[in-house]
């Protein structure tokens, strides 16, 4: 089980959600928190995998909350889940060891996605979904062979441990691929370097656009 814990000062909207989220098999709601105040030693006491944290609450710094979440339980997992999508803050809390930032208007099956992918140890981030946030674009956007050749197994599901197997590489160089192509692409999950490099491109088109797997 995923132990969950949602963290939103609207009542109505926090309670809607841990219902929903109850109904998914395998996720389960050990908290919902609607202050600041009360947010780091409710979550810590209650032992949550996954934080889902609004940012806009009353008498609430975001990274001062996430620098205090992650230092009482670094292996909680932060995903934030709300309306607010200012770029700086947004990398801020990216930078600072949150997992993901979901807009509030993504449906269930991304949320439900987003919180199981963190079980995947090949993933840094979750996703980033906002209708306004981009990041800068790097200044050489160019995939090298080896980069294509290691995307192209990433879109067949392979893990980087099968890609360093296919490729008789180590793990390490293919996380170091990985990274450049995050970067590279400007991406934020597996799937969404796959479905850019389709877009642009960079991968063949007749693949299908990656889809998450649960």
């Amino acid at each position: 089980m995923i132990r969950i814990a949602v963290v939103d000062d609207h009542h109505l909207l926090r309670e809607a959600l841990c219902d929903l989220l109850r109904a998914q098999p395998g996720l389960e709601v050990v908290a919902s928190v609607g202050s600041a105040r009360s947010l780091v030693p409710t979550v810590v006491a209650a032992r949550a995998d996954v934080v889902l944290l609004d940012l806009e609450m009353p008498e609430h710094d975001p990274r001062h909350t996430v620098r205090e979440l992650l230092h009482r339980a670094p292996d909680t997992h932060v995903v934030i889940l709300s309306m607010h999508d200012d770029s700086a803050l947004v990398s801020d809390l990216l930078s600072l060891g949150v997992r993901g930032y979901l807009h509030k208007t993504v449906d269930m099956v991304t949320l439900v996605a987003a919180i199981r992918g963190l079980r995947d140890p090949d993933r840094t981030t979750v996703v980033v979904s906002s209708p306004n946030w981009h990041r800068p674009p790097t200044t050489d956007s160019t995939l090298t062979p080896r980069e294509v050749e290691v995307l192209r197994l990433v879109s067949e599901a392979m893990s980087n441990r099968e890609i360093a197997r296919s490729l008789e590489i180590t793990e390490g160089t293919v996380k170091r691929h990985m990274r450049n192509i995050f970067e590279k692409l400007d991406a934020v999950s597996r799937i969404d370097a796959v479905n850019k490099a389709v877009e642009t491109g960079a991968l063949p088109s007749h693949r299908k656009k990656a889809e998450p797997r649960f």
